[in-house]
């Protein structure tokens, strides 16, 4: 494993990905947001949708809550397609030491590299680390 910087985030991400019906990647955002920031991290929730929809080539996307059913917890999101509600992303809202760690992950494929460019030039943004299944977890 590349040198992570929250190494028990890094395993449950990497739980989170583990094969499946698709192939997928995690991303990491450390922020400097602190836990009465909530608005911010919104906002940083909505740039980060259009990042990984964009990169993912799957059209524009929209957030879902999730809060019309008990198969999400709380602070639990889901990039959807507009066009036919095919997933795009799911990430977790975390507080973690008092500022908001965002946990997403999305099918692999994507251009992982430019993802994480455009995601570090967000505001807010502290670090970031890519989550995959082979070990190969860079900040």
């Amino acid at each position: 494993m590349a040198d992570v910087y929250d190494e028990d985030l890094y395993r449950r991400t990497k739980a989170l990905i583990e094969p499946g019906d698709i192939e997928l990647v995690g991303l990491i955002v450390h922020t400097d947001l602190e836990g009465n920031e909530d608005l911010e991290m919104h906002e940083l929730t909505v740039d980060l949708n259009d990042v990984i929809a964009s990169h993912a080539g799957k059209g524009e996307s929209y957030i879902y809550a999730g809060n019309d059913t008990t198969e999400f917890a709380s602070n639990q999101f889901q990039g959807l397609t507009l066009d036919d509600d095919e997933f795009v992303w799911e990430c977790q809202q975390l507080l973690r030491a008092g500022t908001f760690d965002l946990v997403f992950y999305y099918e692999a494929g994507v251009d992982q590299a430019s993802v994480v460019e455009a995601v570090e030039a967000l505001d807010h943004v502290d670090r970031v680390t890519t989550v995959r299944t082979d070990d190969e977890g860079t900040e």
